[in-house]
């Protein structure tokens, strides 16, 4: 009888030929050291939870936003003629192409979601206080970079609501005192929005911003790697070394919480599935009718909403009626969040052992949020602007709020600190003042109001509101 390669000898084969394999490359590139050094030996926390889902699910939809662009990219005109018809070709007439356009679409919305919840997380767990500022600061500057991003592809598609919403954004900036209009018109590149505008968005879109973006990722993770991940009770596993140098609170990435992310990413895809198959536009939130209909220059629209991720923003935006102070008002909502190391620097770390005024505060800081965003995306009226304006000022309270819980305060501090917060709202009201929504802003001066009682007064009268909880020299599994 002929000899026979059973089964299993040819599976060694295999296993011994990428093991030869596996060592050319190691002695000619750090193949497997880089894998065992940011992966396999990587020990991060032991009591990892929902919560941290959403860094790697972060990751996917960036691989998802950038090879889905290369393949729109193939099939785009940049230009003010063709490109709301490219568009419209590459959703009739591509082979596949409006999967495509959806998963880049659907994949940006919930890029924002994603990069959201990270964020809170970061707040909740305090992620940004020491050692790990520089690493809230490049996450900070990726999510600036993001909105860049998704701002200049908003234009490509040239709809009607493409083209105004960039006339309205590109307005703001010349609100800047003595450089505003130039730097306006240098944005564009012409006098309005035109398809000169549409080519500088087009190579921002794809070369320059992505470059940009993938850079500071890169740094993050960098400098993730460096100072060691956080984890729910605020403790640097680092502290607590065995005899072998490693961290005892401490477990290798992998396998365990790359086995752990694969059951986030496959919940994640079937919502991401879901949306694309059943709701893509998922009720204009997504893609918006009005962008249906090519860029008219000459017709206005009856109300020009951001897109939602910009909806907290906006609502900022618009809520002042000075176009001046709205635009600071706006980049003093994006420029707080990168000082949090420096505003908040009480030494407990996680939203766990800290006060229980100080959870409410963060509890509110998020409703807050989410509230202004649904504001947004309302049509202009007077009762959304008052509206937006209250919850804007709880928005900017929470900064204020966070330095003063810093540290223990007197109860005078409290009382001082409420006389002087509210004083500055209610002259600010006068100086807003106008007969006709005279009893609104009265009703609505109870948002602030009550806001301040509860998270000045209160702690002023019970001052074990704001005692921490004792913080565990080891982490613990909740």
């Amino acid at each position: 009888m002929k000899n026979r390669i059973g089964k299993h000898d040819f599976l060694d084969m295999i296993a011994g030929g990428l093991h030869k394999l596996r060592d050319w490359i190691d002695a000619r590139f750090p193949m497997s050291k880089f894998w065992n050094e940011q992966v396999a030996q990587y020990y991060a926390p032991k009591n990892f939870n929902f919560w941290y889902f959403f860094g790697s699910i972060a990751l996917l939809i960036l691989v998802n936003q950038v090879v889905t662009g290369i393949f729109l990219t193939m099939n785009y005109q940049p230009s003010a003629t063709e490109a709301f018809a490219s568009v419209q070709y590459i959703m009739r007439d591509v082979s596949w192409g409006w999967l495509i356009r959806y998963m880049h679409v659907v994949g940006a919305s919930l890029f924002f979601v994603v990069v959201y919840l990270h964020m809170f997380r970061g707040v909740i767990y305090g992620s940004y206080k020491k050692p790990r500022e520089l690493l809230w600061i490049f996450g900070m500057l990726i999510y600036v970079a993001l909105m860049a991003e998704v701002f200049t592809g908003y234009l490509l598609p040239w709809g009607q609501m493409s083209y105004w919403g960039a006339q309205v954004i590109i307005s703001l900036f010349g609100a800047i005192p003595g450089i505003g209009h130039g730097l306006e018109q240098w944005i564009r590149g012409d006098y309005a929005v035109s398809g000169i505008t549409l080519n500088r968005f087009f190579a921002l879109h794809i070369v320059a911003v992505p470059l940009v973006l993938i850079g500071l990722v890169l740094f993050h993770l960098i400098a993730l790697h460096e100072v060691g991940s956080n984890n729910p009770d605020g403790i640097e596993i680092k502290e607590h070394k065995g005899p072998n140098g490693i961290p005892l609170d401490g477990i290798p990435f992998h396998p365990y919480y790359t086995i752990k992310d694969i059951v986030g990413v496959t919940v994640f895809l079937a919502i991401f599935a879901a949306i694309i198959f059943f709701s893509p536009g998922l009720h204009g939130l997504f893609l918006e009718p009005a962008n249906s209909v090519p860029a008219n220059g000459m017709h206005t629209p009856s109300d020009i909403r951001p897109l939602w991720y910009f909806g907290p923003f906006f609502a900022i935006l618009r809520s002042i009626p000075n176009k001046s102070l709205g635009v600071t008002s706006l980049a003093l909502s994006i420029i707080l969040p990168f000082l949090l190391p420096w505003i908040d620097r009480n030494p407990v770390k996680s939203l766990r052992y800290r006060g229980l005024a100080y959870r409410g505060l963060v509890i509110c800081f998020g409703l807050s949020f989410i509230a202004l965003g649904y504001i947004g995306m309302q049509p202009a009226s007077p009762f959304w602007a008052e509206i937006g304006q209250r919850i804007a000022e709880l928005y900017f309270l929470f900064f204020v709020l966070s330095w003063i819980y810093t540290q223990t305060r007197s109860r005078q501090y409290f009382v001082i600190a409420f006389s002087v917060i509210m004083g500055i709202i209610s002259l600010l009201d006068k100086l807003t003042w106008t007969s006709s929504e005279a009893a609104l802003k009265l009703v609505s001066w109870l948002i602030p109001g009550t806001y301040c009682v509860i998270f000045l007064l209160l702690p002023a009268a019970f001052p074990e509101l704001n005692e921490p909880r004792p913080v565990p020299n080891r982490v613990t599994f909740k």
